[in-house]
């Protein structure tokens, strides 16, 4: 009797306990469905739902070469997906995918019995591809308890709206754009496009299970960083698809006896193909977007909002640019090294270690703090592990700022554009050597002597003025009296008074005597407003010298104006976006060339220079172009050396693309010798081992097997005259001695 009272009784109280805990589950249940845990989002919300989406960089032929992102993201549509890839994430993830509404009940009672009450790992877990949808969606929060368990009951009730309003097909769709892969890659096309170079259409069952692998955790079974893991990671996949009847065992061991082969592409900044390229289309875009507003009047955000950039670089052509410059830097900076020897300016000149210092921004920042000399310097020797670049591979050692300023000091770079010379579209860019460690570029941003590449403007200005082109100039050195004395000498030729050249025979042989004489000739006023209408906005220094290329231009102003010598003497400002549009398709903004609205000289003079400068690589500074890198390919062009062999320069003019390149030290270190520093050795083989290239493959025959226009013959006449006599006999005895004049 009092056994049963008190069974009654401890029933009693298991009844009520029970009834509390149901109670207030179901009051904490109802707490997160009304958002007292955070809200959740309504039907309308989503309904409507938007991703951060990353810009996307396409060259001239929609080829993507970067992104703009925060989260690198690029969605595609549900036709886009191949079966196979479905298949596999349906057996990989969620078995019973087409069977449930959101929540997987029998995956759940699962999970609880064998993985809480067993304690088997193994067997599995409950998510759904619809919850991981709603986490992938939404995110997660931390509460200050119970985050687990509110952020999956808050996923649950996500889920169920979410197959209320959306289709499976649908529900796929939008996991595949938002799920995250390896190396902060969200959504299957962001991550077949870094990891295969393809877009998701084109993915084999091979690499459609490594990308599906890899979501069970994105680092450990990233195929970079770890290919034999992540290959037992697809072989899982593909087991789980011969289990539930997507593919056979036979296709499944094809498939695993294939090797994971990746063509990895970057698109962060400062990886990747163009980046230097990419940073300038950046800046044009923000300018572009600037008094641009978004239909609803909120302003585009470049990398959020999935804009699509229409460029007009060549992505082939930038791809063979930079191996060539790779190539020949390499070797170049071997040669550079080992002929300073032990009297390398950056290990024995303290001036110039000092000014670079100077110009540290972590020296600015210790000056400000009020730090003394001693205290800087003790401080920027603080060593740590720093990554160095190096051509033969980058090395990281224990080193300071000081360090690595002196190692950075004895580094040439360069600078390359090539365009399309009747627009001005930017066909391969290269700002520098390596983006990561040298981020100024030398292509926008930097302003060099141009040396003897800003001859052509002179003699165009002669020609433009009535001076023939079978005009004799002495390359008998003079020293001008009322210029200190300046003599300017030739490095090209042997100095003899009593030889003569063409204007042809001087300009394809660079000979600065000739130069000189033709400005003084000419006049400096004459050459200033003709180097204007050429669209140079480089304010010149209006001294003798510049008809040796003293002054500083940018390297895309040089290329513009050079392109008139193809485009009917009409210069092209070089532009980078052809057509901006929103994720939709829809264009936001379109450009057209800029190109001069008059020409700059008369057609005469234009098709006269073209011919000099045929004979520049025919007989010229840059017959090495024919002897040595076998280039029977129509070209013209310009060498260019400055003073102690600072700058090399060299300018190719084909029928249908302009090419400028510059190499140099930042530090203005020159070369030891001419030999080595004139810019047909430095700039001149760029050029060379990009057209060899270029010459070896079908795509660029537009561009390599493309011919002159056929000069007039009367033009042909003008010039066809020795292109060097000698002083006669008598004036070589009787003919003026003087070596001095005023200019």
């Amino acid at each position: 009797m009092v056994k049963t009272v008190l069974q009654k009784k401890w029933t009693k109280k298991f009844l009520y306990l029970s009834c509390g805990i149901a109670f207030l589950a179901l009051c904490f249940y109802a707490s997160i469905y009304f958002g007292l845990w955070g809200e959740l989002p309504n039907k309308e919300q989503l309904s409507s739902l938007k991703q951060a989406e990353a810009t996307q960089i396409l060259d001239k032929d929609n080829h993507l070469i970067g992104k703009y992102y925060i989260y690198d993201r690029q969605p595609i549509t549900y036709n886009d997906l191949p079966q196979h890839l479905i298949d596999a994430l349906i057996a990989t993830e969620d078995v019973r995918f087409y069977g449930h509404t959101g929540v997987d009940n029998t995956s759940l009672l699962r999970v609880f019995f064998k993985t809480i009450l067993l304690g088997n790992k193994s067997s599995g877990g409950g998510s759904t591809i619809t919850l991981q949808l709603a986490k992938n969606l939404f995110g997660r929060k931390k509460h200050p308890i119970l985050s687990t368990v509110v952020n999956k009951i808050k996923e649950a009730f996500i889920a169920k709206r979410i197959e209320n309003i959306y289709s499976k097909s649908e529900i796929i769709t939008l996991y595949f754009n938002t799920v995250p892969f390896p190396d902060n890659t969200y959504g299957i096309e962001s991550a077949s496009q870094k990891f295969f170079n393809k877009s998701t259409s084109q993915l084999t069952l091979s690499e459609s299970a490594t990308l599906i692998g890899s979501l069970k955790a994105n680092h450990s079974f990233n195929p970079r960083l770890f290919p034999e893991r992540s290959q037992l990671r697809r072989d899982v996949v593909l087991q789980q698809m011969v289990k539930y009847n997507y593919i056979s065992a036979n296709r499944s061991n094809r498939a695993m006896n294939q090797p994971i082969v990746l063509d990895y592409q970057y698109f962060n900044h400062d990886l990747g193909l163009a980046p230097y390229y990419r940073e300038e289309v950046k800046k044009e875009l923000t300018k572009a977007l600037e008094h641009r507003k978004k239909p609803d009047g909120s302003a585009y955000d470049i990398y959020n909002d999935g804009l699509i950039i229409h460029t007009t670089l060549d992505y082939k052509m930038q791809f063979l640019a930079e191996n060539a410059m790779k190539e020949h830097m390499k070797t170049l900076q071997y040669d550079y090294e080992k002929s300073y020897g032990s009297d390398a300016p950056w290990k024995n000149n303290p001036d110039l270690i000092k000014n670079a210092v100077k110009n540290l921004t972590a020296y600015t920042t210790y000056k400000e703090q009020g730090l003394t000399e001693n205290q800087i310097k003790d401080s920027l020797s603080v060593k740590k592990d720093i990554e160095l670049f190096e051509w033969d591979g980058n090395i990281t050692k224990k080193a300071s700022s000081l360090d690595s300023l002196q190692h950075y000091l004895k580094f040439l770079n360069t600078g390359m554009i090539a365009i399309e010379p009747t627009t001005g579209a930017v066909r391969a860019y290269l700002g520098g050597i390596d983006y990561r460690y040298f981020k100024y570029d030398h292509v926008s941003q930097s302003e060099r002597q141009v040396g003897s590449t800003f001859k052509p403007f002179v003699y165009t200005t002669a020609i433009e003025n009535g001076i023939k082109p079978c005009s004799y100039f002495s390359t008998k050195e003079i020293t001008y009296t009322n210029l200190e004395n300046w003599t300017p000498k030739n490095a090209s030729i042997e100095n003899d008074p009593h030889l003569n050249f063409t204007l042809e025979k001087a300009l394809s042989n660079s000979v600065n005597t000739i130069a000189v004489k033709v400005l003084n000739k000419v006049g400096i006023p004459n050459v200033i407003d003709q180097v204007k209408k050429l669209g140079i906005t480089t304010a010149l220094s209006q001294n003798p010298a510049m008809a040796l290329g003293t002054d500083v231009i940018k390297l895309k102003e040089l290329a513009g104006a050079y392109s008139s010598y193809i485009n009917q003497g009409k210069n092209t400002v070089p532009f980078y976006i052809s057509r901006i549009e929103d994720k939709n398709g829809h264009t936001i903004a379109s450009f057209t060339p800029k190109i001069a609205d008059t020409v700059a000289y008369s057609e005469y003079t234009r098709l006269v220079l073209l011919q000099m400068m045929k004979s520049t690589v025919k007989q010229g500074t840059a017959t090495r172009l024919k002897t040595y890198y076998n280039l029977d390919n129509d070209i013209a062009g310009k060498t260019g050396t400055t003073q102690d062999n600072k700058d090399g320069w060299f300018v190719a003019i084909t029928p249908n693309l302009i090419i400028v390149t510059w190499v140099g030290n930042d530090n203005n270190i020159g070369f030891k010798t001419t030999a080595l520093g004139q810019g047909a050795n430095t700039a001149l083989p760029i050029f060379a081992k990009l057209y060899q290239k270029m010459n070896q493959d079908p795509y660029f025959d537009p561009i390599t097997k493309s011919k002159f226009e056929e000069t007039p013959p009367e033009i042909m006449k003008d010039l066809s005259c020795k292109p060097e006599k000698r002083d006669s006999f008598f004036k070589r005895i009787f003919g003026k001695k003087r070596k001095k004049k005023r200019f």
